[in-house]
């Protein structure tokens, strides 16, 4: 059987049929689409599945009891679950990087704080991710203090006495820490330069890991942010004597600060926010800011906050990512000082 050629022609169709059949093509494309054909172009409304906040710190720390406290507000505005992973080491750098390389779709987040974003960059020698260029900022969602604590069996009741007791014995206080890069880390770093003493830093997996250690006495001092030291404070386990900000705590007036106590200008003020793979849609940012931001406007969350040492300070995406670079150059200039720096 012969193909046909090029040149052999279709049946002819009738000059009334064609009219008819150019006219329907004409109205259909003229038509806005359907419903259900906008639909099926369209993306599916965010968040359509579980989301996964990837809190780069272990369970029972100062972050990890944040996050747990803010996100379930934040679920339910969005209508949405949001599970936490922990996945902790390297003062937060090992859960960046992961999840800095997630799909830039939304259903993972990063619980990224002033180590992971302002610090770790100028303090270790290898990160894994850039914390510029993989990620976008979502919001910032708290300011944090931190405060000096001491194991009760120590003999100093300021910090004062504590600089005083050290110099008295160099080398023998440990100060902990929830690891290398932490705010913990690098608190206890500027409080060893700008008060002239010699103490030893030991890393631990994690703020509640240091804590139970502070407690039982293997290490002897820390100056660990403030939801997982007051706590601790109040319970009469620890001894607080300073706060780590430029003005005392409000839940904890005659706490004096680090700076009044001898170490004049000393301010180590941590805080976290939510950020979103690089490439991420901009209308998923601008859902997750408005969730975040109307999630931290309640009541009964602000006080929870409050109670734990943590200030709620939402904001856009722009003002988070121009507050994340001066923050850059101020802890930069605090890790330069503290002449810090990991391998």
């Amino acid at each position: 059987m012969t193909r046909p050629t090029a040149s052999r022609r279709a049946a002819p169709v009738s000059a009334g049929v064609g009219v008819a059949v150019l006219a329907l093509c004409a109205l259909l494309a003229a038509l806005p689409r359907s419903a259900a054909a906008a639909d099926a172009a369209a993306p599916p409304a965010y968040p359509d599945r579980p989301i996964r906040l990837v809190v780069p710190f272990p369970p029972g720390g100062g972050a990890d009891s944040l996050a747990r406290l803010m996100m379930p507000r934040v679920a339910r505005v969005l209508g949405q679950t949001i599970v936490i992973d922990n996945k902790a080491g390297a003062g937060g750098n090992i859960g960046a990087e992961y999840a800095s390389r997630a799909m830039p779709d939304g259903s993972t987040l990063l619980y990224g704080t002033n180590g992971t974003h302002a610090i770790n960059a100028q303090l270790y020698n290898k990160l894994g991710f850039d914390p510029v260029k993989d990620f976008t900022p979502v919001s910032r969602l708290t300011e944090i203090g931190a405060m000096l604590i001491v194991n009760p069996k120590l003999p100093a009741r300021s910090a004062a006495e504590l600089i005083a007791y050290a110099r008295l014995h160099p080398n023998q206080l440990n100060f902990g820490s929830a690891g290398n890069g932490t705010t913990s880390h690098l608190a206890g770093e500027l409080f060893k330069t700008q008060a002239g003493i010699d103490i030893v830093h030991v890393p631990y997996r994690g703020g509640a890991l240091a804590m139970t250690d502070l407690i039982g006495g293997q290490v002897q001092m820390m100056i660990e942010v403030m939801p997982n030291a007051w706590p601790m404070v109040q319970a009469g386990r620890v001894r607080g004597l300073a706060v780590s900000t430029q003005k005392r705590f409000p839940g904890a007036p005659d706490v004096p600060t680090i700076a009044e106590s001898g170490l004049p200008g000393f301010d180590a003020t941590a805080w976290d926010g939510i950020f979103v793979p690089a490439g991420t849609s901009p209308a998923i940012v601008e859902r997750l800011n408005a969730a975040i931001r109307q999630a931290l406007g309640d009541p009964e969350l602000v006080a929870a906050l409050r109670a734990r040492g943590a200030v709620p300070v939402a904001g856009t995406s722009a003002s988070f990512a121009q507050f994340i670079a001066r923050s850059a150059e101020t802890w930069g200039r605090a890790v330069r000082a503290s002449g810090a720096k990991i391998d």
